[in-house]
């Protein structure tokens, strides 16, 4: 049974819903993002093979639902590429031909995508800390984010709201980390039911700059969507008893008590009464992707609703306010009469966390990834935040100092400049027009790629050629 709780009685008298109408904006943020001074080359790095969808629910014809590439197991040199149809690929950093490491769709994990295969599916990878630390705990244990069918385990959350599926967290172990393709055994350490198809489980990962006997070492924070549908029908982005519009934070190996995992001591709502221990973060409606930088700090891509697209920082503790606000601006359910889907100018609310980037729809529709460029190659992108709209394929960058200013990465390829909708769009099925369904990655070097689903090619940015 869903609980209700006090969190949205203390932000209706925290003033976060107005008691008279206002008109909406109809363009919330008027100014307009311009092309930068950066120009960076894109040069073709790896195509994935083709892969099919398991249904024709709600699907375009992506050649593979390829999400991100990543390190494999904290190593240098090897690569891991998660297709969200159940496949997980090595290449290297040469960008040799992927060969399969896994594919849930053969394991008996209760794997299941058909129901909107253009959301759902094997979302994220995380490789523990030890992963390829001989006579360590973490050895070879790595961990997947996926899409499972309701009757195949038993949620620890929301059982009683998985009409559509379940999003699960898994636990491999290897026996040979260093192997081509897996062996070893799994064991499941979470679930939570799914209401809707959409807004599912995304990003899972290790803090990698966590050290040795830190409170954050071997500790795996994963992001949830809302549940579904759109305006958050559950309204979980404002109720902690539930682990939705989240982001999760648990120790996957302390199995002591009575869950799987354990709860790291220093969760911030941790023995609260009726609130969820695991959570660090809420208030987000779909956050599929988070990462650090190497100051330790943690950017969080949330996608919007109808308006605004936007990135966070994370702190513990923080409510970065959905279904309340989208990005700076109050929605239909912070004041009366107003019409969802629309956005109202800003009331100050400190009790709510706002973005420290944002764009609105005149610019994108969805925003994919968000890194900070730390990596040698490239040196007018030191420093920047880079954050792409996964819709039209556009990648914007801003001062990650002080997150002054926003502009658009310029893109040449064979020396020609042209938007990567040129060169990677296809037909949408959302809206008219065409998508690329763009993501960022990034190698242990801290080099970024763009991996593009539509024509399944991984591309990488390198320095502008004379």
């Amino acid at each position: 049974m869903r609980t209700t709780i006090t969190v949205i009685t203390t932000l209706l008298l925290a003033g976060c819903v107005t008691p008279t109408s206002l008109p909406p904006l109809s363009d919330p943020i008027p100014e307009k993002i311009q092309p930068g001074d950066i120009v960076v080359w894109v040069e073709d790095f790896v195509r994935v093979p083709k892969t099919e969808d398991s249904s024709s629910n709600f699907t375009n014809a992506a050649h593979a639902r390829i999400q991100y590439i990543q390190p494999f197991g904290n190593t240098f040199g090897t690569l891991i590429i998660n297709d969200t149809r159940g496949v997980l690929y090595l290449t290297n950093d040469q960008g040799v031909e992927p060969v399969v490491y896994m594919d849930l769709r053969e394991e008996d994990v209760g794997f299941d995508d058909s129901m909107f295969p253009n959301e759902m599916g094997l979302a994220g990878v995380a490789f523990h800390p030890e992963f390829t630390s001989i006579g360590k705990p973490g050895f070879g244990k790595f961990y997947t984010a996926y899409s499972a069918t309701s009757d195949s385990g038993i949620a620890t959350y929301l059982e009683d709201d998985s009409a559509s599926h379940e999003s699960v967290i898994r636990e491999w172990t290897a026996f040979n980390p260093r192997g081509r393709t897996f062996e070893g055994t799994s064991r499941e350490i979470f679930r939570v039911g799914q209401f809707a198809p959409n807004h599912n489980i995304g990003t899972i990962a290790f803090n990698p700059l966590a050290e040795v006997g830190s409170e954050d070492y071997g500790v795996l924070y994963a992001s949830l969507g809302d549940g579904g549908a759109a305006n958050d029908p559950r309204d979980y982005g404002q109720n902690l008893a539930e682990p939705l519009s989240t982001i999760v934070r648990i120790k996957p190996m302390d199995s002591s008590g009575d869950r799987p995992y354990g709860i790291p001591a220093d969760n911030p709502f941790l023995d609260q009464p009726g609130v969820a221990p695991e959570i660090w973060v809420y208030g987000l409606r779909h956050a599929q992707h988070f990462s650090w930088d190497s100051q330790g700090r943690m950017f969080i891509s949330d996608i919007g609703q109808n308006q605004i697209e936007e990135v966070n920082l994370g702190r513990a503790g923080a409510n970065y306010g959905w279904r309340l606000r989208e990005g700076t601006f109050r929605t239909a359910f912070a004041i009366d009469g107003g019409e969802p889907g629309l956005v109202y100018p800003d009331a100050p609310d400190t009790s709510l966390t706002p973005p420290i980037a944002q764009y609105d729809h005149d610019e994108g529709h969805a925003i994919s990834s968000a890194f900070v460029y730390e990596g040698n190659a490239i040196q007018a992108l030191r420093g920047k935040l880079l954050f792409a709209d996964l819709v039209n394929g556009r990648i914007f960058y801003t001062d990650a100092a002080d997150f002054s200013g926003i502009n658009e990465l310029r893109l040449s390829f064979d020396g020609e400049e042209k938007t990567l909708a040129e060169v990677a769009g296809y037909a949408n099925t959302y809206i008219e027009g065409q998508r690329v369904d763009l993501r960022l990655g990034q190698d242990a070097l801290g080099e970024l790629y763009l991996v593009t689903k539509g024509d399944g090619w991984i591309r990488k940015l390198v320095p502008a050629q004379n």
